[in-house]
């Protein structure tokens, strides 16, 4: 015992495992309360029209603040830090990041605003004009979040680079305790737009909070915008880190495209199906995303082969922690399930769908984990036009899966894909890292 807590705390003396164990924990902190959020939703509404309707509206706004704020987030962190070794212009760089941000979701959500009827006709065709208008109620009222989103983003990478991670990690906490305000003391008044005024609300409290402390530790430092070498760096590698979180990020538009053309409820039931899982993955996710990337873009600088050694034994690690936990609660899902949400508007009928959902879902954890770890430390060394094509090889395979196996297995078709697509993306993303590796190694020699 005494080896084993030696061995623990001489871990977590390392800054990179000790911030992994604070975000994780603050991560964890979010989540429940998130979780909780959820079963508060699910036993207000069910497996209902409200809810598929509320996640339709809030597919598109998600979808550009992970495609294009996401990627400039992850372009900013090594590209910043780079700045900062120089010791010159980040005032500069800060203002040219929020000026690049800010345009690229206005010019969006005016798109968004403009072509919203023909998205929902073209892509959920055959509902009626009610279902249309439920979803564009909730959906004018979560687009305006979208710019709180993509400035409070520039602002926690700040924070995560001057390791403020305490403070980026429970910024997302206020969206779940909006959401749970307003189901309890607004419901009647708000009605069919509780939800999404929940997030609205939840978005503006968040940035505050980041504006707050930002400024506070003196991490804000605009300038007039100077355009340098560095950025111009950033800005060319934004075409293809775009392009790969497109075609990522497109594949939610496929699967509740196939999911609409089944019963209604399907797209709720997958996004409950999921709940447990993103769960795990969103707190491992945090960590990773939060903390590695900001490590990585330093250590690669510094030194590259023990960059590589370093990821590899944390590729193990996850892999093989995660996979127990997967097995565990697959093992455990349909209790899981009913403990969780099974009241009021959700029925035992209801458990039995999402749990075996969730079983689905479950396999393909660790190989994402790993992936989100392999994404960060490539996006760290500027191999982000591979990581396009791996998307695209993602985007195809989810399309073609999706149209055989739904036909076949219905619902549990659609998570089946997914599943598959994400299983052969991991290890494409580890034979290209290892022959990276191997090819570096050679080099040396």
């Amino acid at each position: 015992m005494r080896k084993l807590s030696s061995g623990i705390k001489s871990i977590l003396a390392k800054p990179l495992f000790a911030n992994m164990v604070l975000v994780a924990g603050i991560t964890l902190l979010v989540k429940g309360l998130s979780f909780y959020k959820e079963t508060l939703v699910v036993s207000t509404f069910g497996l209902s029209e409200q809810l598929d309707t509320f996640f339709i509206a809030f597919l598109i706004p998600s979808f550009v603040q992970n495609v294009f704020v996401g990627a400039l987030k992850q372009l900013f962190i090594p590209n910043y830090i780079i700045e900062l070794k120089k010791g010159e212009n980040t005032g500069e760089f800060q203002s040219i990041s929020f000026l690049i941000i800010i345009a690229i979701v206005l010019g969006l959500s005016l798109l968004s605003f403009i072509f919203v009827n023909y998205f929902l006709e073209y892509v959920f065709p055959n509902h009626s004009e009610a279902y249309y208008n439920l979803i564009k109620i909730q959906f004018y009222v979560i687009l305006p979040a979208l710019i709180f989103w993509s400035m409070g983003s520039i602002i926690s990478g700040l924070l995560e680079i001057g390791n403020k991670f305490l403070i980026s990690s429970i910024s997302p906490i206020f969206m779940a305790l909006s959401t749970i305000f307003c189901l309890f003391f607004l419901n009647d008044f708000l009605q069919e737009r509780v939800l999404a005024f929940g997030i609205l609300f939840g978005s503006i409290i968040s940035f505050v909070f980041l504006l707050y402390f930002t400024l506070k530790n003196k991490l804000l430092l605009l300038k007039k915008p100077k355009i340098n070498n560095n950025i111009k760096n950033m800005i060319n590698q934004l075409p293809p880190k775009i392009t790969s979180g497109l075609l990522t990020g497109i594949n939610p538009f496929v699967d509740q495209f196939f999911a609409a053309q089944l019963v209604v409820g399907s797209i709720a039931s997958i996004n409950y199906g999921v709940k447990v899982p993103q769960f795990v993955i969103g707190i491992l996710m945090l960590a990773i995303g939060n903390v590695f990337l900001p490590h990585f873009s330093k250590l690669v600088v510094e030194d590259i082969n023990k960059a590589y050694q370093q990821l590899f034994k944390i590729l193990k690690l996850i892999f093989v922690s995660s996979a127990i936990l997967a097995i565990i609660v697959s093992l455990l899902s349909e209790n899981i399930i009913s403990l969780l949400f099974e009241r009021n508007e959700f029925t035992h009928d209801d458990t039995v769908i999402v749990s075996k959902i969730q079983q689905i879902v479950l396999v393909y954890v660790p190989f994402f984990l790993c992936t989100m770890v392999m994404v960060n430390f490539l996006t760290s060394i500027n191999k982000i036009r591979f990581m396009a094509y791996v998307s695209l090889w993602n985007f195809i395979a989810n399309l073609i899966l999706n149209y055989f196996l739904i036909q076949k297995y219905g619902v549990y078709g659609l998570v089946l894909s997914t599943t598959v697509v994400y299983v052969i993306s991991s290890l494409i993303y580890f034979k290209f890292t290892k022959k990276h590796f191997n090819n570096l190694k050679s080099i040396k020699l």
